[in-house]
């Protein structure tokens, strides 16, 4: 049997503006036809993961952070926040002026003002992290529903626009019965907030998984890049963080390869032996 791979994809297969390199699709299909089994692993939900990615050829996904895993066409796993909570955040989050969107397998359901609310946040995010262009919100989410119900039953997760790290603190102390998270900087910094169900991870989601194929850790090689890969890096037997990623998640890496647009992918497979 060959390797199971996990690949993060904001920041290790693409980099923050979207873009994936050659190197990176032909690592993979190299990789898949010696035998090696490879998985998306990505906080976006299955409606986020565009035509691009599939195209590279896929052994299936594990999005939204760890709700949803997907093999083969399958489903593994898939926690939903329910109706009842989900009007509970979309109701609290409107009273709190939080622009926000819900993540959905059917699709990214923007609230009335994200769109120009989130624009400073996305500007900041894309260029900092993509070091060039910043980018637009329609271009961040090129595939976003604007004016849909936000009263849903199919949510993964919900990410909102901070304001100030104070709107994450307050959030959380609203819902401590979920998981609450930052994304786009670190503390005070972080530029969206997110709400999740409770206990959901990228690593539980690799060892429900692994159960379902009936593989183990020593199998398994995950491809990271900032502190949220940290949990997916410790249940598998090796991990690689990019190079053009967070301190934190290189330091928790068995080795760091190149940056995503230094062909770091492609590079880390070759050290590996999968191509």
């Amino acid at each position: 049997m060959g390797k199971i791979l996990f690949i993060d994809v904001d920041g290790t297969l693409v980099d923050y503006r979207n873009n994936l390199p050659a190197s990176a699709v032909e690592a993979i299909r190299r990789a898949r036809a010696n035998g090696h089994r490879v998985y998306i692993c990505t906080g976006r939900s299955k409606a986020e993961v565009y035509q691009n990615i599939w195209d590279i050829g896929l052994d299936g996904m594990i999005g939204g952070n760890g709700s949803y895993v997907e093999d083969g066409g399958k489903v593994v796993l898939h926690r939903l926040i329910t109706e009842a909570q989900c009007k509970n955040i979309v109701d609290y989050l409107h009273s709190a002026c939080l622009a926000f969107y819900l993540e959905s397998n059917s699709g990214l359901f923007a609230s009335e003002t994200f769109e120009s609310d989130a624009e400073e946040a996305i500007r900041r995010y894309s260029a900092r992290k993509g070091k060039g262009e910043a980018m637009t919100v329609r271009q961040a989410f090129p595939e976003m529903i604007f004016g849909g119900n936000l009263y849903r039953n199919d949510v993964n997760k919900v990410s909102y626009v901070l304001k100030s790290y104070a709107d994450f603190e307050k959030t959380a102390a609203q819902f401590p019965e979920m998981q609450h998270g930052t994304w786009g900087g670190e503390g005070e910094t972080a530029l969206f907030g997110d709400i999740a169900l409770k206990n959901i991870t990228k690593a539980s989601a690799v060892r429900a998984l692994l159960s379902a194929v009936g593989a183990n850790k020593g199998d398994t090689i995950a491809f990271g890049d900032a502190k949220i890969d940290i949990p997916l890096f410790e249940c598998c037997a090796i991990s690689v963080a990019m190079a053009s990623g967070g301190e934190e998640a290189k330091k928790a890496a068995t080795f760091v390869t190149d940056g995503v647009e230094n062909d770091g992918l492609f590079n880390a497979f070759v050290r590996l032996g999968l191509i």
